[in-house]
C-alpha cells in the first residue's frame, strides 16, 4: 500500500505547487510516485505542463512520476440516475426546473473522489500518492459524510413511501427497504476510507496558507476540525512569505506576516512549520518544481528497503515494493490476513488486496502454490522458489 500525503489549505494560497513540487522531488528520489488532483480547477496540469486526465498520466522529465485528476461529477453521473425525472412531480409538477446534481447527498463528489483514490491507494506498485486535495471544506464534508448518509437515509424512505414513485432515487428499483441497505453498504465504503484516512501509518495532512490574518485564523479552524475526526495533520507550510528589502512598506509588512506566523506557531506548536519566501516569478515547470522541492525537503536519499524514511515537514514515506533476491516484500499497513489472497495464472503471481487484484514483481515464472507468505507488522513478505 502506497505512502498518502495529503495537502490542503483554501484556494490560492499555493497548495498545488506545495503538493506537486514535494510529489516531483519524491519521484526525483527513486520512489514511484503518483500525484493526484480533485481540485475542479485543474491547476496542476498547468503547474507541471503537462494535460493529465482521469488515468495515470507519465510525466514527461520526471523519471517515476504520473499524474491524474479526477472528475468526481463524472463518476456520480455513471453511478446515480439523475433525480429530475423522478423528483419532478413531487416538487412542482412535470414542468419542474430541476438540477439532479444539485439533490445528490452533500459530499458524495467528494466521497467518489476519494474511493476512486483508494482504488490507487491499495496497489503496492506506488510507493507514494500525493493528493493536491479540493480546498479544506470539501474534505470535511466528506468525513461528516457517513453521518449525513445515516440523516439522509430515514428521509429517503420517507419521501419513498409518500410518492410511491422514488424507488430509483439513487440505486435502481429497488422497495425501501433495499434501498436502506444499499445506503448503509455505502456508508460503510465510505467509512472504510475515513479509517485510511485517518491512520498514521498510511496517511500524513499538510496545511498550506500564507501570512495574513485571515489566512491563519482558516489554518487554526481547518486543523481543528481535521483534528476533530483524527486526521493525521503533521506539518504546515506558509508561502509568499515577502523577503527582506530595503523599503519602509516591505519592512511593515514583514512585521504583520511574522506577528501572524508566530501566532499561528503558538495555537499549532505541534505541526512543522514551514515558511517559504514569495518568488520573483511563477512556479510552474518541472525545473522550477524542483528547486521548489528543494526548498520544502532538502536533499532526499533513500536507503534500500521498504523504509521508513524521513523527507522533511513531518513527513514519511515507505516504498510500496522492495524485491531482494527470491524475496519481494509489500509494505500493507492496516491490512489483515482475511483482506488478502494469493493466485497465479500463467506464471503470473497475483496478491488481492480487499478483493482488487495487483501482478507482483518477479522476474521468473512461478505458481501461488510454490510461494510462501507471511504477514508480519504490516509487511506481506512473498518469498519465492529458488531458481
Amino acid at each position: 500500500m502506497a505512502r498518502l500525503l495529503l495537502f490542503g489549505g483554501k484556494g490560492g494560497v499555493g497548495k498545488t505547487t506545495t503538493s506537486t513540487s514535494t510529489a516531483v522531488g519524491l519521484a526525483d528520489s527513486g520512489l514511484k510516485v503518483l500525484l493526484v488532483s480533485s481540485d475542479p480547477a485543474h491547476s496542476t496540469s498547468d503547474s507541471l505542463g503537462v494535460q493529465l486526465g482521469p488515468e495515470p498520466t507519465k510525466v514527461e522529465g520526471v523519471e517515476g512520476l504520473w499524474g491524474l485528476e479526477l472528475d468526481p461529477e463524472a463518476r456520480i453521473s455513471d453511478h446515480i440516475p439523475k433525480l429530475t425525472e423522478t423528483l419532478g412531480p413531487m416538487l412542482g409538477g412535470e414542468d419542474a426546473d430541476l438540477n439532479a446534481s444539485e439533490m445528490v447527498l452533500p459530499g458524495l463528489d467528494e466521497a467518489m473522489a476519494f474511493d476512486e483514490l483508494l482504488k490507487h491507494l491499495e496497489n503496492p506498485d506506488w510507493d507514494v500518492i500525493v493528493f493536491d486535495t479540493a480546498p479544506t471544506g470539501h474534505t470535511l464534508r466528506f468525513l461528516a459524510l457517513p453521518e449525513i448518509i445515516e440523516k439522509w437515509a430515514d428521509k429517503i424512505i420517507r419521501m419513498h413511501r409518500l410518492t410511491g414513485g422514488i424507488r430509483a432515487l439513487m440505486f435502481g428499483a429497488k422497495d425501501g427497504e433495499k434501498m436502506r441497505l444499499e445506503l448503509e453498504k455505502f456508508r460503510r465504503r465510505v467509512l472504510h476510507v475515513r479509517r485510511i484516512l485517518c491512520n498514521p501509518e498510511v496517511t500524513r495532512f499538510t496545511l498550506v496558507t500564507i501570512p495574513e490574518k485571515m489566512g491563519v485564523n482558516e489554518t487554526v479552524r481547518a486543523y481543528e476540525s481535521l483534528t476533530e475526526f483524527n486526521l493525521p495533520v503533521t506539518g504546515c507550510v506558509v508561502n509568499r512569505m515577502t523577503p527582506d528589502l530595503e523599503h519602509e512598506f516591505i519592512q511593515t509588512r514583514r512585521v504583520n506576516e511574522r506577528m501572524n506566523v508566530d501566532q499561528l506557531a503558538m495555537k499549532l506548536p505541534n505541526l512543522h512549520l514551514h515558511e517559504v519566501e514569495l518568488k520573483d516569478t511563477d512556479i510552474h515547470g518541472i525545473e522550477s518544481l524542483r528547486n521548489m522541492s528543494a526548498e520544502l525537503h532538502g536533499e532526499i536519499t533513500l536507503s534500500p528497503g521498504l523504509g521508513p524514511f524521513e523527507v522533511g515537514l513531518g513527513l514519511q514515506v515507505h516504498r510500496g515494493t522492495w524485491s531482494d533476491g527470491d524475496v519481494v516484500s509489500l509494505h500493507l499497513p492496516g491490512i489483515v490476513r482475511d483482506d488478502l489472497s494469493l493466485r497465479s495464472e500463467s506464471g503470473t503471481v497475483y496478491v488481492g488486496i480487499n478483493s482488487r487484484e495487483h501482478p507482483v514483481p518477479f522476474s521468473r515464472p512461478a505458481k501461488a502454490s510454490q510461494v510462501n507468505a507471511k504477514l508480519e507488522n504490516e509487511v506481506l513478505k512473498l518469498t519465492f522458489p529458488a531458481e
